[in-house]
């Protein structure tokens, strides 16, 4: 088992050796980042303000809190009703260090996994950058009909002026306090969420609100999601959808997944009724070869993998369909907020 496995692990299974190992340089971690957040807050660093508002979906979690599908639906939400927004990201993954404004022929390797997935299924313009300042300006020259622009994370991205905050937190994480990095899964204390100006549970409801609020304070907006997966389709042909009961007896079927939580995957999987002959977790953001996938007949993938496989990949390959749906109106609360 690799050491970012064994520490991932560890936060969710605390082992006593390693809390004492890492509680020392939990706190180090924790004085530089509280550090970097006043010297942006008084202004002895700059943040770059954009004339247009901007909207941060961001996590205090290392990875897998479900914020990018949280993020893609805010965004078909928003532009359904009337809305021109935008999507800037990081681009986290890409081999280049370039600017990008999407198209349709950009690639992962340009854009990185999660922006191309957003770009396919929102349908809004997405630019990347490391500066993400510097990414939105490159959008709006492109598309000046934008009045919105969404940052898919930042939240520590401080350069970046924000209108608004949402910060995205897991439910499974509510019913208790998790350390900073290494020791925890955090970039940031706790005590960031009540900063924020809206806080969505994801994958939970109401009661997970109450858990929390006992542990850290909490933003009033409260907002949470739940996720919806739809039937396997055919890569390269979203028509055609898949059953258990269109699998004939005696065939291998496999999954493989380069997420954060690649279980949750397996696990909608064999909910779906799908059993798996194997199922392979490679490590987050990973590339994806085609010829390297299991040896089966029937072969599921992720949509965040689906976007980095080639036009012309094989047959075999089906893609899950995932997405968030959130109550109450996430976007109807950013439009009042921001008077849009």
């Amino acid at each position: 088992m690799s050491l970012q496995r064994i520490i991932e692990r560890h936060w969710q299974q605390p082992n006593l050796l390693l809390t004492i190992l890492l509680y020392g340089f939990s706190r180090l971690f924790q004085a530089a980042v509280s550090l970097r957040r006043r010297l942006y807050l008084s202004g002895c660093l700059k943040s770059e303000k954009l004339p247009l508002p901007v909207v941060v979906v961001g996590n205090l979690h290392s990875g897998g809190t479900g914020k990018t599908p949280v993020t893609a639906a805010l965004v078909r939400e928003l532009r359904r009703q009337g809305v021109a927004a935008g999507i800037v990201s990081r681009g986290y993954g890409r081999r280049s260090g370039d600017i990008h404004v999407l198209n349709d022929s950009s690639s992962a390797d340009q854009a990185g996994d999660e922006p191309l997935m957003l770009y396919r299924q929102t349908g809004a313009p997405v630019a990347v950058g490391t500066d993400r300042a510097a990414a939105a300006r490159a959008l709006m020259a492109v598309h000046p009909e934008l009045t919105l622009l969404v940052c898919d994370d930042g939240l520590q991205h401080y350069r970046l002026a924000r209108d608004l905050e949402i910060v995205v937190y897991p439910a499974a994480d509510a019913g208790r306090r998790p350390d900073l990095l290494p020791n925890g899964s955090l970039r940031e204390p706790l005590a960031r969420l009540a900063a924020a100006d809206a806080v969505l549970f994801s994958n939970g409801g109401t009661d997970t609100a109450r858990s929390a609020e006992k542990l850290f304070r909490l933003p009033a907006a409260r907002f949470y999601s739940r996720t919806a997966a739809g039937r396997p389709y055919r890569f390269g042909r979203p028509a055609e959808t898949l059953s258990p009961a269109d699998i004939p007896a005696g065939t291998r079927c496999a999954a493989a997944a380069a997420i954060a939580r690649p279980e949750r995957f397996f696990h909608e999987l064999a909910q779906q009724g799908f059993c798996l002959d194997s199922a392979t977790a490679l490590p987050d953001h990973a590339a994806i070869d085609p010829a390297k996938l299991p040896a089966a007949d029937y072969v599921f993938i992720t949509e965040k993998d689906a976007v980095k496989l080639p036009p012309a990949a094989a047959g075999n390959i089906w893609v899950l369909p995932v997405c968030a749906i959130i109550a109450p109106d996430l976007a109807a609360f950013v439009r009042a907020r921001l008077k849009l």
